[in-house]
């Protein structure tokens, strides 16, 4: 019997992308996986490829950007499976490509709140249980932009850099409680977002978009090394790691040894000469 058999792992943005990876990635471990989304389609189909290769799901269908939504999923998954152990936050979009200053107002906000207001609802609805069980996981998915500045994607960029001072603060606030919550880097990779960059045409630069086109040909990082990473996070292993930003070039060796230096997993990535 896999250690995954027994628990119970809620994924937002489940539907595609990094999030629809992990869902199939946890579920051929064992693990019994809610799967939230808005598309229904793309929540069928999820649950349909999850159920032919012999693992169990519940379809959660909700908007991240609505509170009462998604505590009401949380509230049908624990009624079929029981308390969430593990939540991971993969729901998110680009948000309006361009120049900050030519940027729709409406769209920015739009971003904002499903890249940031989205993991602060979905932290919300499953901490008390964790907190009252004195046991829990959350992984956060991060990016590039919250690392370095990003033009282009002033939106998205700061809702990941916000997330990631966000888990940081909520680390310290339940470490007593043994619960974990880090950001996950999952690296360059080919998802529907790839896409949408692609689309933008004149307002993407040179860069961006030979590096899409790049993921759109290569597909970037493996689904393997992905999964991986976040099964590690996930897991009791890394019970010594919380409130850190973990890139999926780190170490993992070192990471499951805790030789890091802790400084280098903070949103200001310190690199000491």
């Amino acid at each position: 019997m896999s250690v995954w058999d027994q628990k119970n792992v809620l994924i937002t943005g489940a539907g595609r992308g990094i999030g629809k990876r992990l869902a199939i990635g946890f579920a051929a471990r064992g693990a019994r996986v809610g799967l939230l989304a808005r598309s229904k389609a793309e929540l069928d189909l999820t649950q349909m490829e999850i159920e032919q290769a012999g693992g169990r799901s519940i379809r959660l269908r909700a908007d991240v950007t609505n509170y009462a939504q998604l505590r009401g999923a949380v509230d049908r998954m624990r009624a079929r499976f029981g308390e969430v152990d593990v939540a991971i936050c993969a729901a998110a979009v680009i948000g309006p490509i361009g120049a900050f200053w030519e940027s729709s107002p409406k769209a920015w906000d739009a971003a904002i709140q499903t890249n940031l207001l989205g993991v602060c609802h979905t932290c919300r609805a499953v901490l008390p249980s964790m907190v009252a069980r004195r046991r829990g996981k959350i992984l956060v998915l991060a990016c590039g932009g919250a690392i370095r500045p990003r033009p282009g994607f002033s939106a998205y960029a700061t809702s990941k850099t916000a997330v990631v001072r966000l888990v940081e603060t909520i680390a310290e606030e339940v470490r007593e409680y043994n619960v974990q919550i880090n950001c996950l880097h999952p690296g360059p990779t080919y998802t529907h977002m790839t896409d949408v960059i692609l689309r933008a045409g004149p307002k993407l630069g040179t860069k961006d978009r030979e590096e899409a086109e790049r993921l759109r040909a290569t597909g970037g990082t493996t689904p393997e090394k992905q999964i991986e990473l976040a099964v590690f996070l996930a897991s009791e292993e890394s019970n010594h790691i919380s409130g850190k930003l973990i890139h999926i070039r780190d170490d993992l060796r070192r990471l499951r040894e805790g030789q890091l230096d802790s400084e280098l997993l903070t949103l200001r990535r310190v690199r000491k000469v």
